[in-house]
């Protein structure tokens, strides 16, 4: 049985490539798998192949995990379409997009079809050259957060139980303090309005002090 060899380069960094022999009835799927087991990426991740020309326009779409619109317009999935179904040059380009949240977008291009190696298992990654580039998938990355407006900084911060407490015991204090400087402004301002208000009490006060200061003696 014949082998197609394909050559992955990100779209982005054309210096790192990996190539990729896979069987013709092998699935888009099995493809997007063995390209992110070469680049140590989470493959878990909506992503798409696009039928392309030698300018890598977009055409006809295979998805992986498609959003609803995609499914109701009837797309083709990556695990139900096999390669040979959408190949018809020798030299046949796909474009790949992978993970649409923070994507990375790759040329795939047919270079060679060889015969099958008895013994091996494909699809089967024969060639890296270059380190892949750091997956975001869903983890915080603070330059991608300020391009996206969307994004709530507060929403995504996480505390643990013990620094929520934390926080919970300081505005607590807070909240008791400002009462408190509150009462004792209340306090200066009436007295400042009534100066002769609530002679009793302020005598008490007089008396207590005297009372005191004759126990000093």
């Amino acid at each position: 049985m014949a082998v197609y060899r394909f050559r992955v380069s990100f779209e982005d960094y054309d210096d790192i490539v990996r190539e990729i022999d896979i069987k013709p009835t092998q699935t888009f799927a099995e493809l997007h798998q063995a390209i992110h087991q070469s680049t140590g990426y989470n493959p878990d991740y909506s992503s798409s192949f696009y039928v392309s020309n030698d300018q890598w326009t977009k055409g006809e779409e295979i998805a992986y995990k498609p959003n609803q619109r995609k499914q109701d317009r009837g797309v083709a999935l990556m695990e139900k379409s096999k390669l040979t179904s959408f190949i018809d040059d020798p030299h046949q380009k796909f474009y790949y997009t992978f993970n649409f949240d923070r994507p990375f977008d790759f040329h795939v291009e047919l270079v060679k079809i060889l015969d099958e190696t008895a013994g091996k298992t494909y699809p089967l990654v024969v060639r890296s050259v270059g380190e892949a580039p750091k997956q975001f998938g869903n983890t915080f990355n603070a330059a991608a957060a300020a391009e996206d407006e969307d994004f709530d900084f507060l929403n995504e911060m996480e505390y643990n139980a013990d620094e929520a407490e934390g926080f919970e015991e300081i505005n607590e204090s807070g909240e008791e303090g400002h009462r408190a400087s509150g009462h004792h402004d209340e306090h200066e301002e009436h007295g400042e309005d009534d100066e002769f208000g609530d002679e009793f009490s302020d005598n008490d006060h007089y008396d207590e002090g005297l009372s005191r200061d004759s126990e000093d003696y």
